[in-house]
């Protein structure tokens, strides 16, 4: 397996947990993990990065609209609907990247 395959299974698998939290988060059940929902984004955002880097040669550029996304994350408002929105775009765009950096 190539390093930027194992890069992007790690990110996905981040992103999964983060958006699993996010929603519990959302609907009120954790408030206690909210720290590690911010770990876990910040997690992403250099899982993306380094699947850029280690993917630039077959295709990583593709990730770069994903990376855009996460990074206009803290300019929304928690709790409020473009928080979620832009997390579910963010994830998205993730998708289709890996899918042109695969």
């Amino acid at each position: 397996m190539a390093p930027h395959h194992l890069a992007l299974f790690l990110t996905a698998a981040l992103l999964l947990l983060l958006l699993t939290l996010g929603l519990g988060l959302q609907l009120g059940r954790w408030r206690v993990v909210r720290w590690l929902h911010h770990a876990l984004f910040f997690a992403v955002c250099v899982g993306v990065g380094l699947s850029v880097l280690l993917a630039w040669r077959s295709g990583g550029w593709a990730l770069l609209p994903a990376l855009g996304a996460l990074l206009l994350m803290p300019r929304t408002k928690p709790g409020r609907a473009d928080h979620w929105r832009g997390a579910l775009v963010a994830a998205g765009l993730f998708g289709l990247g890996a899918w042109g950096a695969w």
